[in-house]
């Protein structure tokens, strides 16, 4: 006679184990870090009335000048001084000309912004500095530089450098602009509050 065989009890399916985030919250993603370090806020835009400063170093090169007029373009647009483009790309145009003709190795072109006076300084290593002219003749292709200072600029001088420790001294010949309306242009930052009192510019003898 066949024996019948017991009934075996069904095996209980063993529940999968959760992963390392299975039943877990999300957690904050990661902040994006440089070099293992947190990356630093952006600053805040310049306000309209604070001064600022840049500087420009260039080779004793043709192409200089051009360079020059560029960036003191995009300097001046970039600060709501878009009324003060032409007559300072064209001063500075002159003055870093004679730096390129006339000095033996680089110069530098530094704008410098004191509301609502703009100063525009070309430094060579030239150290003779320009002599006043009689006004040149109508086919004169050279001597109407400080004419056009003279003409355009608000004010305009020069000194010479001393010797430095890293070479020979040279000069320094500087112009000013005056921004006659101290408003400045939609879209330019200004403090919380309203407009600053105007901060009275020291200019250089």
């Amino acid at each position: 006679m066949k024996q019948e065989e017991p009934e075996r009890e069904p095996t209980p399916e063993a529940e999968p184990t959760p992963g390392p985030t299975q039943g877990l919250a999300p957690g904050p993603e990661p902040e994006p870090e440089h070099g293992g370090e947190r990356s630093a806020p952006q600053p805040a835009p310049i306000l309209f009335a604070e001064p600022w400063e840049y500087e420009l170093h260039f080779p004793r090169d043709p192409r200089g000048p051009a360079i020059a007029r560029i960036a003191i373009k995009a300097v001046l647009t970039a600060h709501g001084l878009g009324e003060l483009n032409d007559r300072a790309e064209l001063l500075a145009s002159e003055l870093t000309t004679n730096a390129v003709r006339y000095a033996t190795g680089s110069a530098a072109v530094r704008p410098c912004w004191t509301k609502p006076v703009l100063r525009v300084s070309v430094t060579d290593t030239c150290p003779g500095l320009p002599v006043p002219l009689h006004p040149p003749g109508p086919g004169a292709e050279h001597g109407r530089g400080l004419l056009i200072l003279d003409l355009l600029a608000d004010a305009w001088g020069g000194c010479r450098l001393g010797e430095s420790p890293f070479g020979a001294g040279g000069k320094s010949i500087w112009f000013e602009l005056v921004l006659e309306d101290g408003a400045p242009p939609p879209g330019v930052p200004l403090p919380a509050s309203g407009p600053r009192t105007p901060v009275a510019p020291t200019l250089a003898a």
